[in-house]
């Protein structure tokens, strides 16, 4: 999952660099940290969050696979 979130994001930044992707697991859960470069999280959030959900949609999608419950959070 990490590697997808990855993926993802340096595909949608300026600055694929910056592109940073942290996970805490729990015992049925994953929680995914997305760091971008200050300017590019307008990209990464997108009109409306109208991107951010659409990433966090396919994360979750590809997590059902693993039966696991996935959290995208994307931090400043």
């Amino acid at each position: 999952m990490k590697e997808l979130v990855e993926f993802l994001a340096k595909a949608l930044v300026d600055d694929p660099e910056a592109v940073q992707v942290s996970q805490v697991e729990g015992e049925r859960s994953l929680i995914l940290e997305l760091r971008v470069a200050p300017d590019d999280m307008g990209k990464v959030i997108g009109k409306q969050g109208r991107i951010a959900k659409a990433l966090r949609t396919v994360v979750k999608a590809a997590a059902t696979k693993e039966g696991k419950m996935v959290h995208v959070e994307i931090i400043d």
